[in-house]
């Protein structure tokens, strides 16, 4: 594919020096990945800066650069050079345009909100299945065009690689695409000039304050989505202020907008739940009418991540009885309170696995093991390093909710574990309990699942689906679910004699 420089600017505030009509055959943003003949965006990032790699896009070939300000390269005279205001902006303009705007071609769902985003797109993906429908999946599991996987380097990719992706769905013939939409794509414009048919809000709670600082500037980024700059049907959960304020927004305007939650004023709300340890139970009001269907997932997170899937195919269109009866056989999300395998009936314990890795996700994570009953509820629990390390403490107190909670390594990238585990504990301790703490992961996990007695549940969170581990800049082979699932294996082969867990106090 060859555009012209000139038509790709079309529309946009730029000033280009040299000649207009360069043919472009790609859009790079890291030179070390630049081919001949590509454009070369200078990104102005939160570390670095890519007016700094100008020269080593051009030794690789580039012939275009996008500036923020002219770059005097002695030796690039027959280089084009393309001055904006805003780099990154320009480049999500500009790779909307390479690829002839895809997202026009399907039926496309943004996600966002700090939980539930990744359950929600499968769920929607699920309901457009049932309807015939082709499908696309964008998020934090990777990418699913039809039943071909791969995975994502981001959860929302950067503006080229999106635009590239959703000229690929659209090649393929997707109807519809879900996608989840992260705070920090829609703050870094990785977004923009995409057309949404809907867009949908989770919930809102603390994570990733370490780049957006505060929570107002966190949920501001969020709202960007619900804005005129992305007009669309709407999904709200107003369960909370942050939905409701959301809803005040989007009804100013007028947007079409169908309200979920658990409350009575939520246009799809419970009338009842029935929890099960592999499958729930409800009954919705859906716009006034009664709605009864049982689902394989479990949990009352879960319950809000069926409604919002539900809203959304409203609001594709779907008649509400027959995505009622989709869900009966919706496959669980992977890492998503996962059921390992060997766990009870099979076993005598049960052993979940679940991508909780916020205050809040883990808190609904041991909410919904609770109210299976199990005899005891044990947690296995970490926290990234690199990341919001304001959460630690409100995580470690979160974890308190369990019976007995062991704290361990979750992805240290570049931090001491040990400095991570002690953010922890400083929450714990708050709350004068006394964990226990196992550094290395895997050993934790066997602990956990060595203390375990029958009829107890072992919660594992932190790390889902992940199939890795992070340590400084290498990137370790490590599956929470694999580790579990080995152990259970060996305990229900060899029988079992606990090692009890000490009291918290000892």
């Amino acid at each position: 594919m060859t555009k012209i420089c000139s038509e790709l600017f079309e529309g946009i505030d730029c000033t280009i020096l040299g000649n207009p009509n360069e043919p472009v055959s790609g859009l790079a943003y890291r030179s070390d990945q630049v081919q001949p003949g590509d454009m070369f965006f200078c990104i102005v990032g939160l570390t670095t800066d890519g007016h700094s790699f100008a020269q080593d896009a051009i030794d690789r070939g580039a012939k275009v650069l996008v500036v923020e300000r002219k770059l005097y390269l002695a030796d690039a005279t027959d280089v084009c050079e393309v001055v904006v205001s805003d780099s990154r902006k320009a480049m999500a303009c500009v790779a909307a345009n390479f690829y002839d705007h895809p997202s026009k071609s399907f039926q496309l769902v943004g996600v966002t909100g700090t939980n539930g985003k990744t359950t929600t797109t499968y769920l929607v993906e699920h309901l457009a299945r049932a309807f015939g429908r082709r499908t696309g999946v964008i998020g934090t599991i990777g990418t699913r065009i039809g039943d071909e996987r791969e995975r994502n380097a981001r959860t929302t990719p950067e503006s080229p690689d999106l635009q590239r992706l959703f000229a690929r769905m659209r090649d393929e013939h997707c109807e519809v695409v879900a996608m989840e939409v992260s705070s920090h794509a829609l703050d870094l414009v990785r977004t923009w000039e995409t057309t949404f048919a809907v867009t949908a809000f989770t919930n809102l709670t603390q994570d990733h304050l370490d780049y957006h600082h505060t929570f107002d500037a966190y949920f501001e980024a969020k709202a960007l989505l619900f804005s005129p700059d992305y007009p669309a049907r709407r999904v709200i959960n107003i369960t909370d202020k942050w939905g409701q304020e959301l809803l005040r927004r989007c009804s100013d305007r007028g947007d079409s907008v169908i309200t979920i939650g658990f409350t009575d004023a939520a246009q799809i709300h419970p009338l009842s739940i029935e929890y099960g340890a592999h499958e729930t139970t409800v009954e919705l009001e859906v716009r006034g009418a009664p709605h009864r269907f049982t689902y394989p997932l479990v949990g009352r997170f879960n319950v809000e991540n069926v409604m919002c899937a539900f809203a959304i195919g409203l609001q594709l269109g779907m008649p509400a009885d027959k995505i009622a009866d989709a869900f009966a056989d919706v496959e669980p999300v992977a890492g998503r309170l996962e059921l390992v395998a060997g766990s009870a009936p099979v076993g005598d314990v049960s052993v979940y696995v679940d991508y909780a890795h916020t205050p809040d996700a883990l808190t609904k994570a041991i909410s919904s093991l609770r109210a299976l009953n199990p005899r005891r509820l044990i947690v296995v629990f970490g926290c990234g390093g690199d990341r919001d390390a304001s959460k630690r403490p409100i995580m470690g107190r979160a974890a308190l909710a369990a019976d007995y909670a062991i704290v361990t390594s979750d992805n240290p990238r570049h931090e001491n574990p040990w400095d991570i585990i002690n953010d922890i504990l400083g929450g714990m301790r708050e709350g004068g309990e006394a964990p226990e703490v196992v550094v290395d992961r895997a050993e934790a996990i066997r602990r956990g699942i060595e203390i375990a007695e029958s009829g107890d549940i072992v919660l594992i969170a932190g790390k889902g689906h992940e199939d890795y581990q992070i340590v400084g800049d290498e990137v370790h082979p490590f599956d929470d679910r694999e580790i579990a699932r080995t152990l259970l294996a060996e305990r229900n082969s060899q029988g079992h004699a606990s090692a009890a867990a000490p009291s918290r106090e000892g």
